[in-house]
């Protein structure tokens, strides 16, 4: 969780739902001839059936296509934060697996989806927004405490432990047991609770971290305050939202 260059995740995977079907809705409306509302049915390997559920699934085809069912609607059950209204899913799968012609103009759908995602966007600006002034309140709060340093990036930290090893530089791989949590306690990480260390280069975690380690002696134990902009930023990341502050327990046990 706390390396600056992780694998992308998807932070609001409703967006790329929308985003997908309207890329889908574009590549369709290109394949669409002036002045015709739908798209000119494709050959299809469904085969022609009534809508109620088989009474068993016993042959594999029948397994594939339940399969392929569950894992549908599993993702848009974790992704669609809006009111999904599953008798229209449903007319759309029935349509698009038949090819049949639409019951919604392409353009309309296209205009949509882009309507639909604008709001997803605004919405998570506002969000962001919420949790920049959360972040800065906390942030202004803590920096008032008389064992809290801060440093001219706006990084913070208490001094919980000291030791008197070798401080590490940008060049050093370092060893550390670490306990994440948001400023509500929420912990969305921790090599404390795993009960095993984590070994990293200096430059390969947020800026927040690379910051205070070089500040560090081996034996230190600090408490380290990180605004977003040391963080995460408004992209967020897993369980951490965009625009959040951080907290983080961090002990430097070694340099490599």
């Amino acid at each position: 969780m706390i390396h600056s260059s992780p694998v992308r995740l998807l932070t609001a995977g409703s967006s790329a739902i929308v985003l997908m079907g309207l890329a889908a809705c574009q590549k369709s409306a290109d394949t669409t001839t002036a002045g015709d509302e739908s798209p000119t049915p494709a050959t299809s390997n469904v085969a022609a059936t009534d809508m109620s559920a088989p009474t068993s699934f016993d042959s594999l085809e029948l397994k594939i296509s339940y399969g392929i069912g569950t894992n549908i609607g599993t993702d848009l059950a974790n992704n669609v934060d809006f009111e999904l209204d599953q008798a229209a899913l449903i007319a759309g799968l029935q349509d698009a697996l038949s090819g049949a012609d639409l019951r919604v103009p392409q353009a309309d759908l296209q205009t949509a989806f882009q309507e639909m995602a604008q709001r997803q966007r605004d919405a998570a600006m506002v969000k962001v927004r919420e949790n920049r002034a959360i972040a800065q309140k906390f942030l202004e709060d803590n920096s008032a405490r008389a064992e809290v340093t801060a440093t001219d990036s706006g990084l913070q930290y208490e001094v919980l432990a000291t030791g008197d090893g070798a401080k590490p530089t940008t060049t050093n791989t370092v060893r550390v047991h670490y306990h994440g949590t948001l400023i509500d306690g929420t912990v969305f990480d921790s090599s404390v609770d795993r009960g095993e260390p984590i070994e990293f280069p200096v430059t390969g975690v947020i800026p927040g971290w690379t910051e205070a380690l070089q500040l560090m002696s081996v034996g230190d134990k600090w408490k380290l305050f990180i605004p977003p902009a040391l963080g995460y930023g408004d992209r967020g990341q897993g369980k951490i939202p965009p625009g959040a502050a951080l907290v983080f327990e961090v002990e430097l046990l070694e340099v490599k």
